[in-house]
């Protein structure tokens, strides 16, 4: 499975040279310990991997032994490992290091003293549980790991060169054309429903197999259920209970998660830490209501007012059709040919949230309700240029599954916000095109805005 992450690993070896560890964060299963792994086979003379997982209590407790004595400490790891340890060319990885929190403090002791790199793979790393008795190592350099994205779906499916037109023609602001846009689709169209997932991915590219992909999605599902049982701590129930509500609150009109959906008599406030765990995991991504299109949404954004999609939009399809324990094949070839009568643009905003994420976007969203039908409106998304000018800084983005559709509230929105409006857009199923200065993008060339 080629990542794009790899590429980063490589310019942290080059530019770090060991001054510091690197901690690559993301959801259970999106790859971070065969990445690394690859990488220190390819990159090292040698490596150590301590998954804490499986590492015994006498080799942790080394850290807490040894950590005034580095030489005793590295001498007990090679031994137990079997490894040859190289000044400036073994790699040290932590895996699973949020279950030895102790280990992750120790880094900048390790870094300072130069010999090795560091590098350390976690999921709930954020979590309060995991860092409130450490203090967290200022030598750390964090990146984040996301579900494979489209042309990495495309790269599994041995396809190396049609991502690369895409990209040209987004460029050069030219449709591909009813063959290649065809043909463009029909991939996009397999990764909206196998998802990101490596594992998913790797099992849909040897068979073809919907039932078999199905049941490694779910078992991912169940392996979340576990973890908000494990880790969520006296919140468990209100974080499941968020967690089985998002297909349902995804498929309303506004697509706002309400609390009161939960219990009629909740308020937003009982369920925040609940909400943040999910967000924290990596297993949704969050989208904020912006109240105003300016530079700085954050500043403008409300925490009470958002929206909720899963990180992975394979998961939640397999998360949404569970009445049986597992989505007939069937099912999934009607998503595929876009066949099943239900509402897709649930799973079509969810993919684009997911693209934009792993293109580096926050997610925010404006939404107007007022008694004055011209002051009603909303848009699905809204993403900051990457040059900021003293003007037009806020790109507003609204997506359609169906080929029939308005533009009222985008074009009320660029009325009202004439001079914060940058360009506008439409993410649908058809080709590029370029009508009255918005911009209509076809789906698979969202992560390129």
């Amino acid at each position: 499975m080629q990542r794009k992450i790899y590429n980063q690993l490589l310019e942290w070896k080059e530019n770090s040279n060991g001054h510091t560890a690197l901690l690559i964060d993301g959801a259970r299963r999106v790859g971070k310990s065969y990445i690394v792994e690859q990488f220190a086979k390819n990159n090292y003379k040698s490596y150590i991997l301590l998954d804490f997982n499986r590492v015994p209590e006498d080799i942790k407790k080394l850290f807490d032994l040894y950590l005034d004595d580095l030489d005793n400490l590295f001498l007990y790891l090679a031994n137990y490992y079997n490894v040859n340890l190289y000044s400036r060319d073994s790699l040290i990885i932590f895996d699973e290091v949020q279950l030895y929190p102790r280990a992750r403090s120790a880094i900048k002791y390790l870094v300072a003293d130069g010999r090795y790199d560091y590098i350390e793979t976690g999921s709930l790393v954020s979590i309060k549980e995991n860092v409130k008795d450490i203090l967290i190592p200022s030598e750390e350099q964090h990146i984040t790991m996301h579900p494979m994205d489209f042309e990495e779906f495309m790269w599994a499916l041995n396809n190396h060169n049609l991502m690369e037109l895409i990209k040209k023609c987004f460029k050069e602001k030219k449709p591909l054309g009813n063959s290649l846009h065809r043909k463009a689709m029909d991939y996009f169209r397999q990764y909206l429903v196998v998802g990101g997932m490596p594992q998913v991915v790797s099992e849909y590219v040897k068979d073809k197999n919907f039932n078999n992909i199905d049941q490694i999605k779910r078992n991912i599902l169940n392996l979340y259920r576990d973890d908000i049982r494990k880790y969520a701590k006296n919140y468990s129930l209100k974080v499941e209970s968020i967690f089985d509500s998002i297909p349902r609150e995804l498929q309303k009109h506004e697509k706002k998660f309400k609390i009161t959906s939960l219990d009629k008599d909740a308020r937003f406030r009982e369920y925040e830490d609940a909400m943040f765990w999910l967000s924290d995991a990596m297993i949704i991504n969050q989208c904020f209501n912006a109240t105003e299109p300016s530079v700085g949404l954050k500043l403008k954004s409300t925490n009470t007012s958002l929206k909720c999609y899963m990180a992975d939009t394979g998961l939640l399809i397999s998360h949404s059709f569970d009445e049986h324990g597992i989505v007939n094949e069937e099912i999934y070839k009607k998503i595929l040919f876009d066949k099943l009568e239900f509402n897709s643009g649930m799973i079509i905003e969810n993919i684009v949230a997911q693209m934009l994420v792993a293109s580096g976007h926050k997610l925010y969203f404006y939404s107007r309700n007022s008694k004055n039908r011209d002051e009603r409106m909303k848009i699905d998304f809204l993403i900051t240029k990457q040059n900021i000018t003293n003007r037009h800084n806020i790109c507003p983005i609204e997506v359609k599954s169906g080929s029939n559709y308005t533009l009222n509230s985008l074009n009320k929105f660029i009325k009202k916000y004439s001079n914060e409006i940058g360009t506008s857009y439409i993410i649908h199923t058809k080709d590029y095109k370029e009508v009255d200065g918005i911009i209509y993008l076809p789906l698979y060339m969202t992560p390129l805005l």
